[in-house]
């Protein structure tokens, strides 16, 4: 690790206090720097290595901007932003859990910053990813079903929900869809996924059909629902009556891959 943090070509990526990662001017590109402090294996995290350069993170005091996921994830490279999402799922479970969940006792980061040991009970403790499933429900007249939350504004987006113990995946859609609108699905089909760090979070993203239109919200978690047709929702969306969410969210391609007629349903 000590000989990795010295390598001539290893980069260092700077997150602040709210695993938001140093960029350069607009959020574009990540703003790395060459490490040049001593090695701290409690404070440095190896990412892991890009075509051999080992990139490294870190929480510090930051200069220049600093943004997160939501906010500049579209403009990224792929390989950066896996590397903003890694580093701020790590940052982030390090503060809030530097405890042991077993005995109270205290632990020592260990593998790099993926993992961290008790030095009271001898256990061994890894970040968590949770997962979430995210779907694209469309009925048979090839409408999708959008809704919003309290205090979205006039925002909508696809449905989504953690996953709950005991539960597949599709059986957690088929009891998510059900608990926020009261919509019956009659098949599902996989989309894709993404890693979401806020804070931990896999978001697997799946189409639906709807075998049932009504539209019934639990007033919860959801707020509103209704059914568009791509031509109601790019007038609205024009009027700027709703709005969308963000481009580099997985919601935001299950939408547009249900506007260019490239679901896998």
């Amino acid at each position: 690790m000590a000989g990795l943090w010295r390598s001539e070509d290893a980069k260092l990526l700077k997150l602040d206090a709210e695993s938001r990662f140093t960029t350069n001017a607009g959020g574009s590109k990540l703003r790395m720097t060459k490490p040049f402090v001593e090695f701290d294996d409690q404070r440095h995290r190896l990412l892991g290595l890009l075509d051999g350069i080992p990139i490294f993170a870190v929480e510090a005091l930051t200069e220049g901007e600093v943004h997160d996921l939501r906010e500049v994830g579209f403009q990224l490279s792929d390989n950066e932003r896996d590397i903003a999402a890694t580093a701020a799922a790590l940052t982030h479970w390090h503060r809030n859990e530097p405890l042991c969940a077993k005995c109270g006792g205290a632990t020592r980061v260990i593998n790099g910053g993926f993992a961290r040991h008790c030095e009271t009970c001898n256990a061994d403790h890894f970040p968590r990813t949770d997962p979430a499933v995210i779907v694209a429900v469309v009925d048979d007249a090839d409408r999708i079903l959008l809704g919003s939350q309290n205090g979205w504004g006039n925002r909508v987006s696809v449905l989504a929900g953690f996953v709950e113990i005991g539960e597949s995946l599709e059986q957690a859609i088929h009891r998510e869809i059900a608990e926020e609108v009261d919509v019956t699905l009659s098949e599902v089909a996989y989309f894709g996924s993404q890693p979401w760090p806020f804070p931990r979070s896999l978001m697997v993203g799946f189409a639906a059909r709807a075998a049932t239109s009504a539209i019934c919200v639990d007033n919860e978690e959801i707020a509103y629902a209704d059914w568009y047709t791509r031509d109601e929702l790019t007038r609205k969306l024009d009027a700027g009556e709703l709005g969308l969410p963000g481009r580099s969210s997985i919601a935001s391609r299950l939408i547009q891959a249900w506007r260019d007629g490239e679901l896998p349903l």
